[in-house]
């Protein structure tokens, strides 16, 4: 467990359905919002509420438009995001692998 750090796990990440996002993102690069809903079985305002706290740390960037008279609102994973994801993976393996010994 020499190799575990406690501080590399990002709480912004950690959450259950921010979680979800940021897993779902890292293949989609792109996803639109009731897209996310139903993959990750969130309320509207629950999703909206996570995918702000990830907009605010730079995770995912939100462009929202309208198609014909409907709102679209798009959610894209950052660099840093991707960057964060990477590491926050990482810290969990390590974890995990300290676990199993």
């Amino acid at each position: 467990m020499d190799t575990f750090d406690i501080e590399r796990i990002d709480e912004v990440i950690h959450g259950r359905l921010r979680l979800g996002v940021m897993a779902y993102l890292s293949s989609a690069e792109t996803a639109d919002f009731n897209e996310l809903k139903a993959k990750l079985q969130a309320s509207d305002g629950n999703l909206s509420v996570h995918l702000r706290k990830l907009e605010e740390a730079g995770y995912v960037a939100i462009a929202k438009s309208f198609v014909g008279r409907k709102p679209l609102t798009r959610v894209t994973l950052s660099p840093a995001g991707r960057t964060a994801f990477v590491g926050y993976l990482d810290a969990m393996s390590k974890l995990v692998d300290g676990a199993g010994t």
